[in-house]
Order: C-alpha cells, then sequence, then structure tokens
C-alpha cells in the first residue's frame, strides 16, 4: 500500500518478465500531439479521442485512494501501538494461520514484499511478544509463525475500528462491483511487477547515457 518504493520494502518480484516491445512501447508512448503534451499511454482503449486526460485522471485518483488506504493503515496501526507494517503482518499471520502453519515466505508473498523485509519486522513483533516463532515440525528449516494470545487479543480490540472505518471507505463498492474488482487484484498486481521491472530497466538506461 506504500506509495514509495524504499529499498527494503520493494514488492516481491512477480514470475513474468519484460515485455518484449517494452522499450519501444515506452518510447511510442511519449509521441506528440502538435500543440498538446506529450502522450502518458499509447493503448487505445486508454485514450478518449486522442487525449490520456481522463488516463491521468485515473491514475491520480488511484494514487490519492492509494495515499489515503495508506493513512488508514497507519491509522489503524497506531490505534494499537504498532507501525503500519507491524499491522499488517500481525493480521496477515491472524488471517493466515487459520489455514495452517505460517511462514516468512507466506506472509512475504501475501503482502508482497521480501522476505527479508518481513523477517525483521516478525522479528520485531516476537520481541512485542504479539507472535511467537518455533521450527516447523514438517521441515526444521522452516519457521512456522502463530500469534500469541496477546496479539489475537490486540486485533480483537481494534475490530470496531475496523468495521466503522472500512464500510465507510468502501461505501461506493456493491456486490457485483466487489466481485469484479477483486477479480481484477492479481493482474493489477502481475501488472505493476512489469511496470516497475521496466521503469527500473529504463532508468539505469537513462544514467548510462548520461
Amino acid at each position: 500500500m506504500s506509495s514509495r518504493f524504499d529499498v527494503a520494502q520493494q514488492p516481491k518480484p512477480g514470475t513474468g518478465s519484460l515485455p518484449a516491445n517494452g522499450v519501444r512501447l515506452a518510447a511510442k508512448s511519449a509521441e506528440v500531439i502538435p500543440g498538446n503534451l506529450p502522450l502518458t499511454v499509447s493503448r487505445p482503449e486508454l485514450l478518449s479521442g486522442g487525449s490520456d486526460a481522463e488516463f491521468r485522471t485515473f491514475v491520480q485518483g488511484l494514487l490519492g485512494f492509494a495515499a489515503r488506504l495508506e493513512s488508514i493503515r497507519n491509522g489503524f496501526a497506531r490505534t494499537i501501538g504498532l507501525t503500519g507494517i507491524q499491522y499488517s503482518v500481525l493480521i496477515s499471520v491472524r488471517h493466515l494461520e487459520d489455514k495452517g502453519g505460517v511462514s516468512v515466505s507466506m506472509v512475504a508473498e501475501h503482502l508482497q514484499l521480501s522476505g527479508a523485509f518481513v523477517t525483521i519486522e516478525t522479528g520485531k513483533l516476537v520481541k512485542k511478544g504479539f507472535l511467537s516463532k518455533r521450527q516447523d515440525p514438517k521441515d526444521r528449516r522452516r519457521v512456522s509463525l502463530k500469534t500469541t494470545a496477546r496479539g489475537r487479543n490486540l486485533l480483537r480490540s481494534l475490530a470496531p475500528t475496523l468495521v466503522a472505518v472500512n464500510d465507510v471507505l468502501f461505501e461506493f463498492l456493491d456486490a457485483p462491483r466487489f466481485r469484479q474488482f477483486l477479480g481484477m487484484l492479481d493482474s493489477m498486481i502481475a501488472c505493476g511487477d512489469r511496470a516497475l521491472l521496466l521503469v527500473q530497466y529504463l532508468t539505469e538506461k537513462h544514467k548510462q547515457k548520461a
């Protein structure tokens, strides 16, 4: 939910790779229509009458919502004395443990974060007494995470606040729209991973030319 990418907080890379025509498309998207600003996208599905104005409004809207989403998550966390990422890790472990043992890699994949970063944050939660960890009996190379009674009570105390705020935050969604949006999330994350790889590649290429 972060709107910026620290090295430690970069999303876990997806299995996809850069599109073969990624650089060509990037150059094409910079085409200038006489008398207008350069386009920020080239796909005709995202243009209206050759203009990217609606697309830019769409992106700014997403950024605005993402910023509010992160601020709300941080507000939830402050209510129970945690950082935003610590709250996300704790509640993720609580939800995942109902399905069986929870490893660091499972939490990292669930949150789209690096395993090293999640390891650091789970360590902090263990020290606070909200998580416990032990060797996985099925695989001694893995560590199994579990919420403690203290951690579960902490999350339980926050539940009324979560319900009240989330009901307001997502009141624009009816059932069909919610299901449609939910079905798009995996594709959104996969495209985000590929776009992140592309921007890193193009940034490095630009540095080499400078």
